[in-house]
């Protein structure tokens, strides 16, 4: 399900319906209409922007980040910079458990970029050989994404702006129960007997879980849907069953001490269907439910994950938002660089001090940056500073001022011996400058007269 956000203006789409059960081989996909990425992409053939190189970079960017997706684990969240100058595009490689009901929830951090458009996709990678397959897709400029997963397994998450736009996002991810609780006032703590357990000495298996609660205790439909059978049945007992419309599960209550609905009547989330009780064959033992979730094609699953609500939601970002899309410095001698936002990830390298990046993303407590050779990795936040001048030295021969260090700058001015430029930065042989109006670029390092004195206020 897809739903609107009240906080900022939008149109969302959902693209795609996904059959929980269309066979043995798993979850098949069907679109009945192209996704909202798709007519964009139409749009810039009509007028001839995808043959070009900018087109042709926003089309690699997509598959790029799909190819290479930072690993993330659920709940998560980051404030995002896209870049507008270049065919920015991010991909999230996610690992979910059936039944969990993933929810994906943007906002556009820059008031004045409230029309920001977004494209949104979502994919299950059944292997790293096969093509993802795309389960879910939406754009919006403020939106939710809810999804149930119908299988468990590796997806992957991509957030695209339209060409040539983009700004400051927020990025929240999390997962949760994608059915109410069936026992009014119990949560899985009351399971006694979980989904596998030995029955009749090790000759079948329980195809549910126990919810213990006294008799009497409501029991409630745990979905919207259609009462399709409600009687007693052998050793369940007085039983309901109730088939979800929507994603085709057929939910089991077993061991009612009554029922308190009719066949093919028609019940929300919350709605009291019975009574919690020990008929059937459970009449020697404590009064329970006996709760059971089938899938055409597969059988009985697993509730556990379809029922399990996180008590702990993902960590805020603990840095400067404004620091997020900016250019900043890397301060302290052998700071480390990660390449995931953890404390026991590896150490890509550690850097010397000085060192100009530019800030992606933040997560918790650390910054994803991008160095000027374009690799990427995580520093903690308190390694970075504002890029704030560090010395100023003059230009000791005619320098090309670049767009980016030497190797892949492009010339965008020429300085003048005598020149004296702020210091912001170093990183190999190159040296970031400021320059009068305010702007910046690279310059050779053996340009400079020897330097000077620290700047006082740089730190």
């Amino acid at each position: 399900m897809i739903r609107r956000s009240s906080r900022l203006p939008g149109t969302v789409a959902l693209c795609g319906v996904l059959c929980w059960a269309c066979g043995p081989g798993g979850p098949s996909l069907r679109f009945a209409v192209s996704t909202p990425r798709e007519d964009y992409e139409a749009q810039l053939r009509y007028v001839g922007l995808q043959s070009t190189a900018l087109g042709r970079e926003w089309t690699a960017a997509a598959q790029r980040v799909l190819a290479a997706p930072l690993a993330v684990g659920v709940p998560h969240r980051e404030a995002r910079y896209l870049d507008p100058a270049r065919a920015a595009a991010v991909g999230y490689r996610l690992t979910l458990e059936r039944g969990q009901r993933l929810a994906v929830e943007l906002d556009v951090l820059d008031a004045e970029r409230t029309d920001l458009r977004l494209f949104v996709d979502l994919f299950f990678a059944p292997d790293s050989l096969s093509p993802p397959l795309l389960v879910a897709s939406a754009d919006s400029s403020g939106w939710e994404l809810e999804y149930v997963v119908p299988r468990p397994g590796t997806y992957l998450l991509r957030v695209q702006p339209e060409l040539l736009r983009g700004g400051r996002i927020s990025v929240t991810m999390s997962a949760h129960a994608s059915l109410e609780f069936p026992v009014a006032g119990r949560t899985l703590g009351a399971v006694r007997s979980g989904f596998g357990a030995p029955r009749d000495a090790g000759r079948r298996e329980h195809h549910g879980v126990d919810i213990f609660a006294p008799r009497g205790t409501p029991v409630i439909a745990a979905v919207a849907g259609r009462v399709t059978r409600v009687g007693s049945r052998g050793i369940g007992g007085n039983v309901v069953w109730l088939r979800e419309t929507r994603w085709g599960r057929r939910l089991y209550y077993a061991h009612l001490d009554r029922a308190v609905v009719d066949e093919d009547a028609w019940v929300e989330p919350g709605d009291t269907i019975g009574f919690v009780g020990n008929t059937g064959n459970a009449r020697t033992t404590p009064p329970h439910l006996h709760f059971g979730i089938y899938v055409r094609g597969e059988g009985p699953v697993n509730p556990h994950y379809h029922l399990h609500e996180p008590t702990v939601g993902p960590l805020a970002f603990a840095g400067d938002p404004d620091l997020v899309g900016r250019w900043a410095r890397v301060a302290p001698v052998g700071a480390p660089v990660r390449p995931s936002p953890a404390a026991d990830a590896v150490t890509l390298v550690r850097l010397s001090g000085d060192v100009p990046v530019q800030v992606l993303a933040g997560v918790g407590p650390w910054y994803l940056v991008r160095f000027p050779d374009g690799t990427e990795g995580y520093t903690a936040l308190a390694d970075l500073r504002p890029l704030e001048a560090v010395r100023h030295i003059a230009v000791a021969m005619p320098s090309e001022l670049r767009t980016a260090p030497t190797a892949v700058g492009v010339p965008m001015d020429l300085l003048e011996v005598g020149t004296v430029v702020p210091v912001l930065g170093w990183f190999g042989g190159d040296v970031l400058v400021r320059l009068p109006d305010g702007g910046q670029g690279w310059i050779r390092r053996d340009a400079l007269a020897p330097p000077g004195p620290p700047v006082a206020a740089a730190n």
